[in-house]
């Protein structure tokens, strides 16, 4: 930390001296060398505000203490590295305390160009690094901003760490736009898809409140936290009676909850003496561990893996990666583990979206479902990110990477020889299987290989050669480009996919991206983005972002110049209701003009390529791009593409 407190306040005290006595003509302090002003000063120097009070009575102008630089002793303690935001005035002294006593380090201030933006870059940190990051939000119009990616880190179970600017006391507000930024609960804009929140009344109520947060946060099922930090707090001094009793709560991180071990047993004995189980995991990697953990449960009965990427859980090259015969695996099992799943039900079942809506299962009679999740701890009602309720014979309630070690030790235990030849020979018939499914998917991968527009196989095959011996992560994929990146490419670890936005609002993939690099950028990991169009042109000012904090990030463009999606729905709806689908492009589509995103891409100070038509010129595009990344920047490549 830096001290200056009290040389700042003694030039200020001098500066004020001087000023009045250089009114008095003849006066002494006026002929002081020290009121000589100096020499050269730039016309352009910037002139601070002067504090003043307009109603006179109250002479104080500054301060040596206030209640801010506190706050920043709390965030150090919880050891953020980053702190995003786009700046707003409710949060001005906690900002001023970061960066002039924090000294602008752990945390250090990442400056957003929109709120939703500074939370969707922490969504996506925590899913590389592991820790939470930091965000402000200016009021009642910052919290609002920020709400839609709040929402998306609530529905992917990441712990976001918000912290909201208000001015609470109506009689200390500001005249004017203070009073429509401030709020009696600024937290019920997003209660319903926070985990906690609070509004501390004092200092110490602050650390507290901060400490456990943060603790909250941390504790499976992981959710968005917000604490409001109210104005005065952060700006006032700290009264003397008040900093005598100030001190940082300890941090104490609570155990991810584990199965009741009957249940273990019982989930055990169904898997060994199961003919076909299949395991299907979603978020079940919490940490780097998570993948090791999956991959000696899948091997201690040689059960397939279905792996839902909602983070990454296996590694696509595994025999027992069966990924691509999701249905054939689900429909033909006898026993079904789910780890972690957002959807249980509709993994089990199929839904029909016709004029009458219907659904069927997709599992055999008496096939046995066994669920382990922590989101069983934690539902709310209003917001049905919940999905359907599964009918499952085995529920715990509890973290699905802490309990899968107990789950595989219970697991060996209960094998005979008999059930160890009987899992070496499903061993070898997925090993074939899965050897058949990677030739099939690079077979797929060559049709319309020099088509223009460029198809989606050829553009994940075209980054995967330039990427494939290097440190690299696919830090976003908003694109929907077919999953050819897990039919290709080789992902063995856990920071190589952070999975999707969680609640699927767009806007999330660009700030996402910029969020994993940043995560990424200490370890020298290279960063890969492929970045759908219209998801680009939410927040497209975080290339900014990008390039003035230097965070290196190669994003290749999927830009099929159409929200595709909803193109495919009008044509469903065209065909159902007889009228055809030759209009299906009204309100979906991105042309006339099409956008130049290279051109957006350069104005934000990023070196950038494109459109590229032709398919051939793609690799060579990508190579230039990455020699940019490798100095520490950001890139992007434009590339006209396939709808899907």
């Amino acid at each position: 930390m830096i001290k200056r407190s009290v040389d700042r306040r003694d030039f200020l005290k001098g500066a004020a001296v001087t000023s009045a006595a250089a009114l008095v003509p003849g006066s002494v302090a006026a002929e002081s060398p020290q009121a000589t002003p100096p020499a050269q000063t730039p016309a352009t120097a910037p002139v601070p505000p002067r504090e003043t009070d307009p109603a006179g009575d109250d002479e104080t102008v500054t301060i040596d203490r206030p209640g801010g630089d506190f706050m920043v002793d709390v965030l150090k303690s919880l050891d953020f590295e980053y702190i995003a935001s786009n700046p707003g005035s409710s949060f001005r002294g906690i900002h001023e305390s970061i960066i002039n006593y924090g000294n602008n380090s752990k945390p250090e201030f990442i400056t957003c160009c929109h709120e939703e933006s500074s939370v969707a870059i922490a969504q996506a940190y925590f899913k590389a690094e592991g820790k939470p990051m930091a965000v402000l939000c200016h009021g009642t119009v910052g919290l609002q901003h920020a709400s839609m990616a709040i929402y998306n880190a609530y529905c992917d179970r990441v712990p976001v760490y918000m912290l909201a600017g208000n001015s609470l006391d109506a009689t200390m507000r500001r005249p004017g736009v203070e009073w429509a930024h401030s709020v009696q609960d600024a937290a019920a804009m997003v209660r319903d898809f926070t985990k906690w929140d609070d509004y501390p009344a004092s200092l110490p109520h602050f650390a507290e409140s901060a400490v456990r947060a943060y603790k909250i946060a941390m504790t499976p099922p992981m959710s968005p936290v917000l604490v409001v930090i109210d104005g005065g707090l952060q700006e006032d001094p700290i009264p003397a009676e008040v900093a005598a009793r100030l001190r940082v709560p300890k941090l104490t991180r609570t155990t991810p909850p584990q199965g009741d071990s009957g249940a273990v047993a019982e989930a055990a004995r169904l898997l060994v003496n199961a003919q076909n189980p299949v395991i299907v995991a979603d978020r079940a990697a919490r940490t780097p561990a998570g993948i090791a953990k999956l991959i000696e449960l899948a091997e201690s009965i040689q059960a397939p893996v279905v792996d839902q990427h909602g983070r990454m859980n296996f590694p696509t090259k595994h025999p027992l990666n069966q990924s691509e015969s999701a249905g054939q695996l689900i429909a033909g099992a006898d026993v079904i583990l789910g780890l972690e799943l957002t959807d249980f039900w509709g993994t089990v079942s199929a839904f029909r979206d016709s004029l009458h809506r219907s659904s069927r299962s997709r599992i055999k009679p008496g096939t046995r479902l066994i669920s382990i999740t922590s989101v069983d701890l934690n539902s709310k009602s209003n917001f049905q990110d919940f999905q359907r309720y599964p009918e499952v014979d085995v529920a715990m309630a509890a973290d699905a990477e802490a309990t899968l070690p107990a789950l595989t030790e219970a697991c060996r235990k209960l094998v005979t020889d008999d059930r160890r030849r009987a899992f070496d020979e499903r061993r070898k018939r997925l090993t074939e299987a899965h050897a058949r499914s990677h030739a099939a998917a690079r077979t797929e991968a060559t049709y319309a290989w020099d088509a223009t527009p460029v198809s989606t196989a050829r553009l994940a095959a075209e980054i995967w050669a330039q990427i494939k011996t290097e440190d690299w992560s696919l830090v976003s994929e908003s694109g929907n480009s077919s999953g050819w990146a897990f039919k290709l490419w080789d992902f063995d670890k856990h920071y190589q996919h952070l999975g999707d936005a969680g609640g699927a609002g767009v806007g999330y993939g660009l700030p996402a991206a910029v969020g994993g690099a940043l995560a990424n950028k200490k370890y020298g990991r290279l960063s890969v983005n492929i970045q759908g169009d219209g998801d680009f042109l939410y927040a497209p000012g975080v290339l900014w972002t990008a390039a003035h904090h230097k965070i290196p990030l190669l994003t290749v463009m999927h830009n099929n110049r159409s929200y595709h999606q909803e193109v495919m729905h009008l044509q469903r709806m065209g065909n159902r209701h007889n009228r055809g689908v030759d209009r299906a492009h009204i309100g979906t589509t991105i042309d006339n003009p099409n956008v130049d995103f290279a051109k957006i891409a350069q104005g934000m100070g990023v070196f950038a390529e494109g459109p590229i038509t032709n398919p051939n010129e793609l690799g060579p595009a990508i190579r230039r791009a990455l020699a940019v990344v490798k100095k520490g920047e950001p890139a992007l490549v434009d590339v006209v593409t396939q709808p899907r």
